[in-house]
C-alpha cells in the first residue's frame, strides 16, 4: 500500500533531495508532483493523436500486467521452499528504519576489539560503552528476522487477524519478548522506530482500495468504439470483475502467509531500506514487478483519459447540462479535443495532491455515486415496468440491481460520511440544475417514470372517500376569458389565484373558445400557450385547460364537470362578476352567469365571484395598511373565515388586518354575541377585529342570528345538560356542523334552538318548518365553496355598449318608489326571503319590494362600515329555482354591492371547510 516515489525506482533521477529527515516527506511530493505531470502529459498526448494507439499501447500494458502478476504467484511458490534474504531489524518488539544504520546490532567485532555500532549511535549520547543509553535499547535486545519467511512459514495464522494502528506509534512484532517501560515513558520521536504515519482503520483501507476497481465502467465508456457493446459489455464487465476479485483477494492472502505483519504495515518501506516488498517475492526479478506496475499504472491512466472524456463529450453533445457545451466540440473525425482537455486538468489537480490517501476516497466517493445511480436507474426501470425497458443479459434481475445500490450507498459512508454527504450534496446540484436548464432528450426521464407511478397510486387513493374537514384545502377551477388575440383579458384573477394558494391545493385555468375543434385547434393551442405564460409571470402552479364548444353555455359546463381527475379534482370555482351585464342585448352573459352559479350549486362546488376584478392588486402591489372585511350573514361552512386567512399568508395582504361583521337585531344581546364570536375565532386560531351591526326589526330578517350566531342559546341548553368544560368547548364546532339545522323560536325573549337533546328539554316547544329557517340555502339547492373564474362569463370592463339600456322590472330606485307608495311594513322575514330566493321572484309582488328593501339596507350598512376597506367578502345568495326571476336576482346583487371597490361574492359548497379541532 505504499506510495509510490521516484527513490522506489531510481534515487538518482530525483529532482528534490532533502537537505534532513524534516524536509524528505515534502521533497518526495515535489518529485511526484513532476514526475506525475510528465507522464500524464505523455498519456494526453497518446491520446490525442487516436484512439487506435491506445488500443495498440493496451495490448502492451495488459501484457506486462499479466506477467506481473504470474511473477507474484512464481514468487509465491519459491518462496514456500527457499524464500529470499530480506532482514528486518528489531529492538525487543519494535520495529527499527534502516536509514541510519547498516548493521543490525549493539556491538560489532573489529579484530580482537568490541566497538559500538551506528545503532548505538542512534540510542547512546556516544560512540563510547560507557556513554549513557536510551532506557529502553539498555534493557532489550536486537533482532534480525526474515521479512520475507516464506509460504511455509506458518505467518497466516498471525496475520490472519486485523492490527489497526493510530498515528505516531510504533510498528511492533506480535509474540516477540521485549521488556517495556513504565507507563507513561514518552517515546523519543527522534530514535530510528518505524512510526505509523496516520490512523487506520476499515473504511479508510476501503477507501484507498476501491480506485483498484473503478474500471468497470470502462467498457460502457467506450461502447461507441465496440462492435456488438449490448454483447460485450455485460460478458466482458462481469469477467473483468471476476478476474480482479480473484487476483486482488488472492494476492491478499499469499501476502499474508509470506510475510511479516511489520513489513505489511511499513507504509513507505522503512525496515527494508525503502526496497519494493512485492518486487523482492516475485520472481524471477523484481524489475518484472516495477516495469510491471509502472505499465499498468499507465495503462489504467490511458484508459481513463480514452473514456472520461468521450463520456464528457457525449453529455455536452445531448445538451443535459447547457454551461458544458463548449466541451461537445472535437477534431474532425469526432475525438473529444476540449473534453480531453478537462478531463486532463481535473487528473493535474489530483497530481497536485500528490496524496493518494487524499485523493482515494474522493475519487471512491464519485465512483460509488456512479454506480449508485446505474443500479438504482436499472432497478427502478424495471419496477415501473417502462416498455422501452428491454435489457438483452437474460440472468438480469432487479433485485441485483437494487442490491448494487445499496452496497455503493453504504460503501460511500463506510469509507467518509462527511465526503457521502458533499458528494450527495454536489450530486443533487447537478440534477437540480440539469431539472431546470437542462435539454429534454428522446430516452425520457426516469425520475418523470417514477413520479407517474406514485402519482397513479396518489389518486387510487384519493378515491378512497372524502377528505376530512382538516385536510380541506380549496382546489380552484378559475375560469378566465381570452380576446380575439387568445391573450387573457382579466390577467388580476391569475393574481388573485396565487394570493389564495396558501392552501396549496390543486389549480387548474380553464377557458372556452366558440366554434368547433378542427377549426380552431391552432386557436386553442394558442390560448393554452398563453395562459401558461401568465401563469408563470404569476406563479400560479397548476395545469390549464382550454375547451372548443359550440357555445360558452356547454363550455363552461364540461369545464365544471370534467376538470381534474379522480379524487383530485376541484372543490372552488372562481370566476368573474359581469359587469357590463345590462348591456348586452341577448343577455346571454348574465344567463349563463347563473347558470353557473346552478351547475356549482348542484355539483357541491363552492363558488367565488369577483367583482370589480380590475381594480383587484396584482402580486408586485403591497398593501400597507386596511382591512379585510367578512359579512357573515349565514355560516357557509366557513369558507369566509378561511379566505381572509389564506389571502393574509401573502405578501400582499400581509399588513392587512381582518375584521368580521354580523347582523344583529335591535332586541338581541349585541354584547354577548361579540363575546360568544370572539370566543369562536379564537378556538378557530382565527385573529380578526368582531362588530355585531344592529339593524331594525323592517330591515333584517328575525333568523339572521340564529342561522349563523347561535352561541347564547346553545350555551344556555348546554349548561341544562351539565356537561363539561371540555365538551362544552367541542360542542361549539357542532354549532357549525349543523348549519342546516332546525331552528326553534317563539319571540325575542325566549329563544330555543333544537338540538338532538333529551325529549324534556326541547319537547314541549313548537317546530317551524324547514323553509322558514334558510337563508342562503334553497331546499332543492345546498351551497358549496368554490374557486376559479369563467370563461364563459363577461369579465368586468369587457362586452359592447348597447344604446338602449335594458329595462328590468326590479331597480333600486323602483324599490324605493314601491316602498314609499303607501305604508307597506317591511317584516322580518325580508333577509330570510332575499337568500332563500323563492320561484316567485318573477311575480310583481310585496314580497319582491321587501327582498329589495333589505338589499338597500345592507348595502347601505355594508358601505358605510366598509368603504375603505380593501376587500369585501359577503356571502351570496342563490338563484331562484324559477328562470323566470333571473333578471331580479342579478339586480339584487348588484345593489347589495354597489359602491364597493373590491367585493368577493362567496357561495359554499354544503360541507365544512374549517374545524376549531387541532
Amino acid at each position: 500500500m505504499g506510495e509510490p516515489t521516484p527513490a522506489y525506482l531510481f534515487p538518482a533521477m530525483a529532482i528534490f533531495k532533502a537537505e534532513d529527515a524534516s524536509g524528505e516527506a515534502a521533497a518526495m511530493l515535489n518529485n511526484m508532483r513532476v514526475y506525475g505531470t510528465c507522464v500524464l502529459t505523455c498519456m494526453a498526448t497518446v491520446v490525442f493523436v487516436g484512439v487506435k494507439y491506445v488500443n495498440k499501447f493496451a495490448l502492451v500494458f495488459l501484457g506486462c500486467v499479466i506477467l506481473s502478476i504470474l511473477a507474484i504467484y512464481a514468487g509465491v511458490i519459491k518462496s514456500a521452499f527457499d524464500p529470499p534474504n530480506f532482514p528486518i531489524c528489531l529492538l525487543g518488539n519494535r520495529t527499527l528504519s534502516r536509514h541510519g544504520f547498516d548493521v543490525c546490532a549493539k556491538l560489532a567485532w573489529e579484530g580482537n576489539e568490541t566497538v559500538t555500532t551506528r545503532l548505538w549511535g542512534l540510542f547512546c549520547s556516544s560512540r563510547f560503552l560507557n556513554a549513557t543509553c536510551d532506557e529502553y535499547f539498555t534493557r532489550n535486545n536486537v533482532t534480525e528476522i526474515q521479512g520475507i519467511p516464506g509460504a511455509a512459514s506458518g505467518l497466516i495464522k498471525e496475520n490472519l487477524w486485523s492490527s489497526y494502528l493510530t498515528k505516531g506509534v510504533i510498528v511492533e512484532r506480535r509474540g516477540m519478548p521485549s521488556v517495556g517501560l513504565a507507563e507513561g515513558t514518552p517515546v523519543d520521536m527522534d530514535h530510528p522506530y518505524v512510526f505509523s504515519d496516520m490512523t487506520s482503520y476499515f473504511t479508510l483501507l476501503v477507501g484507498i482500495y476501491f480506485p483498484s476497481v473503478t474500471g468497470i465502467m470502462a467498457g460502457s465508456n467506450r461502447s461507441g468504439d465496440l462492435r456488438d457493446a449490448q454483447k460485450s459489455i455485460p460478458t466482458g464487465t462481469i469477467l473483468a470483475i471476476a478476474t480482479t476479485s480473484a487476483v486482488y483477494i488472492s494476492s491478499v492472502v499469499l501476502f499474508g502467509a509470506c510475510i511479516e505483519g511489520v513489513v505489511l504495515r511499513d507504509k513507505f518501506g522503512e525496515a527494508v531500506n525503502g526496497n519494493l516488498v512485492v518486487g523482492t517475492l516475485a520472481w524471477p526479478s523484481p524489475w518484472v514487478i516495477v516495469i510491471g506496475s509502472f505499465f499498468s499504472t499507465c495503462g489504467a491512466g490511458l484508459q481513463s483519459l480514452t473514456g472520461a472524456p468521450r463520456l464528457l463529450q457525449a453529455i455536452s453533445r445531448d445538451g443535459i447540462v447547457p454551461f458544458l457545451q463548449v466541451f461537445g466540440h472535437g477534431k474532425a473525425n469526432g475525438e473529444p479535443t476540449w473534453a480531453l482537455l478537462l478531463t486532463a486538468c481535473i487528473c493535474e489537480i489530483g497530481i497536485l495532491i500528490a496524496s493518494l490517501d487524499e485523493v482515494a476516497p474522493i475519487l471512491s466517493m464519485f465512483f460509488l455515486m456512479c454506480y449508485m445511480f446505474v443500479n438504482l436507474a436499472c432497478a427502478v426501470q424495471t419496477l415501473l415496468r417502462t416498455p422501452n425497458w428491454r435489457p438483452r443479459f437474460r440472468y438480469y434481475h432487479w433485485t441485483l440491481s437494487f442490491l448494487g445500490m445499496s452496497l455503493c450507498l453504504a460503501l460511500m459512508f463506510i469509507c467518509s460520511w462527511y465526503y457521502a454527504l458533499v458528494a450527495m450534496l454536489i450530486a443533487g446540484l447537478i440534477y437540480k440544475y440539469i431539472e431546470y436548464r437542462g435539454a429534454e432528450k428522446e430516452w425520457g426521464d426516469g425520475i418523470r417514470g417514477l413520479s407517474l407511478s406514485a402519482a397513479r397510486y396518489a389518486l387510487l387513493r384519493l378515491e378512497e372517500g372524502p377528505p376530512h374537514t382538516k385536510n380541506w384545502r380549496p382546489q380552484l377551477l378559475v375560469l378566465v376569458r381570452v380576446d380575439q388575440d387568445q391573450n387573457v383579458v382579466h390577467p388580476q384573477l391569475l393574481s388573485l389565484t396565487s394570493q389564495l394558494k396558501a392552501g396549496k391545493g390543486l389549480t387548474i385555468v380553464g377557458s372556452v373558445l366558440e366554434g368547433t375543434f378542427l377549426d380552431n385547434h391552432p386557436q386553442a393551442q394558442r390560448a393554452e400557450e398563453s395562459i401558461r405564460r401568465l401563469m408563470e409571470a404569476e406563479k400560479v402552479k397548476g395545469f390549464c385547460q382550454v375547451v372548443i364548444s359550440s357555445n360558452l353555455r356547454d363550455g363552461v359546463s364540461h369545464l365544471i364537470q370534467s376538470g381534474g381527475l379522480g379524487g383530485l379534482q376541484h372543490n372552488t370555482v372562481l370566476v368573474g362578476w359581469p359587469r357590463n351585464w345590462r348591456q348586452k342585448e341577448d343577455h346571454q352573459t348574465w344567463r349563463n352567469f347563473i347558470e353557473l352559479v346552478r351547475e356549482t350549486t348542484a355539483g357541491h362546488l363552492a363558488l367565488l365571484v369577483t367583482k370589480n376584478v380590475s381594480m383587484f392588486p396584482g402580486n408586485p402591489e403591497r398593501f400597507s395598511e386596511g382591512s379585510i372585511d367578512v359579512w357573515w350573514i349565514v355560516h357557509d361552512g366557513g369558507m369566509l373565515m378561511l379566505l381572509p386567512f389564506l389571502l393574509r399568508h401573502h405578501k400582499v395582504w400581509r399588513k392587512c388586518k381582518m375584521r368580521i361583521f354580523t347582523v344583529a337585531q335591535m332586541d338581541d344581546n349585541s354584547i354577548q354575541m361579540k363575546k360568544d364570536l370572539t370566543t369562536f375565532l379564537y378556538h378557530l386560531r382565527i385573529t380578526a377585529e368582531v362588530e355585531v351591526v344592529e339593524m331594525h326589526e323592517s330591515d333584517i330578517s328575525a333568523y339572521t342570528y340564529e342561522k349563523t350566531l347561535v352561541m347564547e342559546q346553545r350555551s344556555q341548553i348546554l349548561k341544562q345538560m351539565h356537561l363539561t368544560k371540555n365538551e362544552r368547548e367541542r360542542e361549539i364546532q357542532s354549532i357549525t356542523d349543523e348549519s342546516r339545522g332546525s331552528i326553534r323560536r317563539k319571540n325575542p325573549a325566549n329563544t330555543r334552538l333544537r338540538l338532538n337533546v333529551p325529549e324534556e328539554t326541547a319537547g314541549d316547544s313548537e317546530e317551524k318548518p324547514e323553509e322558514e329557517v334558510q337563508l342562503i340555502h334553497d331546499q332543492s339547492a345546498p351551497s358549496c365553496p368554490s374557486s376559479s373564474p369563467s370563461p364563459g362569463e363577461e369579465p368586468e370592463g369587457e362586452g359592447e355598449a348597447d344604446p338602449e339600456k335594458v329595462h328590468l322590472t326590479w331597480t333600486k330606485d323602483k324599490s324605493v318608489a314601491e316602498k314609499n307608495k303607501g305604508p307597506s311594513p317591511v317584516s322580518s322575514e325580508g333577509i330570510k326571503d332575499f337568500f332563500s330566493m323563492k320561484p316567485e321572484w318573477e311575480n310583481l309582488n310585496q314580497s319582491n319590494v321587501r327582498r329589495m328593501h333589505t338589499a338597500v339596507r345592507l348595502n347601505e350598512v355594508i358601505v358605510k362600515k366598509s368603504r375603505d376597506a380593501k376587500l369585501v367578502l359577503l356571502n351570496m345568495p342563490g338563484p331562484p329555482r324559477n328562470r323566470n326571476g333571473d333578471e331580479n336576482y342579478m339586480e339584487f346583487l348588484e345593489v347589495l354591492t354597489e359602491h364597493l371597490d373590491r367585493v368577493m361574492l362567496v357561495r359554499g359548497g354544503g360541507r365544512e371547510v374549517i374545524t376549531i379541532y387541532s
